[in-house]
């Protein structure tokens, strides 16, 4: 009896130490992963401050060049760099880019909204699930394709639209830049807005089909109500890709900037300037040079803002079902 109980007592002390041992890796594997989990945060932290930093050296080290004021850079309406005296007004750079922005969102908010509507509410399973895959393609297609299609096909297309009412279509204008971009922003609006749209609990729509309600007053006068937070983050997250898009705008929209209502003429944008300057001759520590960090900190703001604003809708329209 003796002997047995000892035999009992030694395999429960190795159990007891197998176990202790597992928990210390176990603690020292959970360690290890909180701390590459903090590396990443910060190194993303350390990214952006970085980027703010470099972008504000940059930028108070233009304005003590140029000597020219805030002022004077936002809302003067002169940008002309190369001159004998520079001049350095953003505002037709920040108007250009604003009217891309409008013009694009005119065309992919909608097409996108109605397309989530009827992905979430009226496509058949098996149709939802290919149709859905198709338009995420579109974000797939790089964006100096679209500026491509941009030149060989829409501009020639607006061309035979307007010039037979006597409206000159530019080579390069804006509408298609407009065009072009709307449709690169459509899976961002619809993906997003369906994924919120088909998040709504089932009870909601059973409770309104229950009173006798309809498909479409369902879809828009429950289901989208209801899901309204995300849909507008999803306009606001659509909105900043338009305003920072490049390559499509650069081979659409070309590189004159000036205020105009004119769809049909050719502006330049924010991000336009800052791939001239960088394709140009300009030469480091000139005031050329130094006012692509000028004007990509505005546009840093700009997109900061409006993902505020995004953060903003979410926190005041958000529901929370149980």
């Amino acid at each position: 009896m003796l002997s047995s109980a000892l035999e009992v007592s030694s395999r429960r002390s190795a159990v007891a130490e197998r176990w202790a041992g597992h928990s210390r890796y176990l603690a020292y594997w959970e360690a290890a992963v909180t701390l590459g989990l903090v590396l990443c945060t910060v190194v993303t932290v350390l990214t952006t401050l970085g980027i703010v930093a470099v972008l504000g050296v940059e930028t108070v080290a233009f304005f003590s060049q140029a000597k020219i004021g805030i002022g004077e850079f936002l809302f003067g309406t002169a940008l002309k760099p190369d001159a004998t005296s520079p001049r350095f007004g953003v505002l037709p750079l920040m108007w250009g880019t604003f009217l891309i922005a409008a013009g694009s969102s005119a065309i992919a908010l909608p097409i996108g909204l109605f397309s989530a509507i009827y992905l979430s509410e009226y496509a058949p399973r098996r149709l939802r699930s290919v149709l859905k895959p198709t338009l995420e393609l579109l974000a797939g297609i790089p964006t100096i394709v679209y500026g491509y299609l941009a030149l060989v096909l829409i501009t020639p297309i607006l061309k035979q639209i307007f010039e037979p009412f006597g409206l000159r279509v530019e080579r390069f204008n804006a509408l298609s830049a407009c065009i072009v971009v709307g449709v690169m922003i459509i899976p961002l609006v619809s993906s997003l807005s369906e994924d919120v749209l088909s998040a709504v609990p089932r009870g909601l729509r059973e409770a309104a089909y229950g009173l006798g309600a309809t498909r479409f007053e369902v879809s828009t006068r429950v289901v989208l109500p209801a899901g309204l937070s995300g849909v507008c983050a999803s306009f606001i997250l659509a909105v900043s890709r338009a305003v920072g898009e490049t390559m499509a705008v650069v081979m659409a929209a070309g590189m004159v900037p000036k205020i105009t209502l004119n769809p049909l003429t050719s502006i330049e944008t924010m991000t336009t300037y800052m791939v001239q300057v960088i394709s140009g001759d300009a030469s480091y520590g000139e005031p050329k040079y130094l006012s692509l960090f000028a004007v990509g900190l505005t546009l840093f703001a700009v997109t900061l803002c409006l993902n505020l604003i995004s953060n903003l809708v979410l926190r005041r329209f958000r529901e929370v079902y149980h």
